[in-house]
Order: C-alpha cells, then structure tokens, then sequence
C-alpha cells in the first residue's frame, strides 16, 4: 500500500543536490588521498616492484570508474526522483508555487556548483578533477540540470492530475 504521507518533488530534487555534492567532494578528497598513498609507495624502496605496480594500476583506475559510478548515481537518483513523483498527485493550482520554490532550488544548486569548482580549481585537487570528467560536467550544470529534471517532475505529476 501506497504510503499517504506522500513528499513533494522539491524535497526529492534538494536531497539530490545534497547526495551529489556529498559524493562529488569525497571523490575529490580520496582521491587526493589515493595519489599522495600511490606517491608514498612508489618512493618506498622496501615495497616489491609488484606491489608498486598493483597500487599504480588501482590509483590509475580510480578516475574512471569512481566518476563512471557517480554518472550512475546521477542517473539512478533522477529516475528514482521520477518514481516518487509518480505517486505525488498534485492539484493544478499549486504548480505555481511549485515554480517558484524550483527556482529557489536551482539557484541553491548553482551555488552548490560554485563551491565544487572551487573546490575542484585548488591547486592540490585541480589535477584530481581533470580526471574526473562525468563528475566535473555535471557538478558543473547541476543547475541546468536541476531545472530540467524539476519541470520533467512537474509534468508527471501534473499527468497523475489527470488520471484521478
């Protein structure tokens, strides 16, 4: 049975933004931390040449598919934001409001974006996210890509509007 303490499309799209800029910036932080750990190794002379090789291949593998992953996880949270949205029957009256508050958040997540290209143009972490080509573009068009998934949402729930 469909729980009647059903939430908004808002709510979802705000936990998104929060979910991604979460995992965008631990992307950023581990994986400065994996190249300073892949660095310490290589300049061990006490590790084997095959475990200086091991943790190379790892640290090369990193960028691809940890922002290859984050690429799923965006897709994943919008697709799951469509599902909820599903349920959300939502009078027709209230779609002005509702416009209102979307742009309240995608302004929110622009400046969500401003802080990951901040944070990504550090010195220590500029050549972290060079690599990091998914997350970077979408961090980078969050905002756009916040309003587009917002009015996607609003047509679906305006067509449950229609079915009741």
């Amino acid at each position: 049975m469909v729980k009647r303490n059903k939430k908004g499309s808002l709510d979802d799209l705000v936990y998104i933004i929060g979910v991604l800029i979460f995992f965008a910036m631990a992307i950023l932080i581990i994986g400065k931390w994996t190249d300073s750990f892949n660095n310490a190794i290589q300049a061990n002379d006490d590790v084997p040449s095959a475990g200086k090789t091991g943790v190379n291949q790892i640290n090369d593998l990193y960028s691809g598919v940890i922002d290859n992953g984050f690429l799923f996880l965006t897709f994943g949270l919008a697709i799951v934001a469509l599902l909820f949205a599903m349920l959300v029957i939502i009078h027709p009256i209230f779609f002005i409001f509702y416009f209102i508050m979307l742009a309240i958040v995608v302004f929110v997540s622009g400046a969500v974006s401003n802080i990951y290209q901040e944070a990504a143009a550090q010195p220590d972490l500029v050549a972290i996210a060079n690599k990091l080509i998914w997350t970077s573009h979408i961090l980078t068009y969050l905002p756009f890509i916040v309003g587009v998934l917002g009015f996607i949402l609003a047509i679906v729930m305006y067509k449950n509007w229609e079915q009741s």
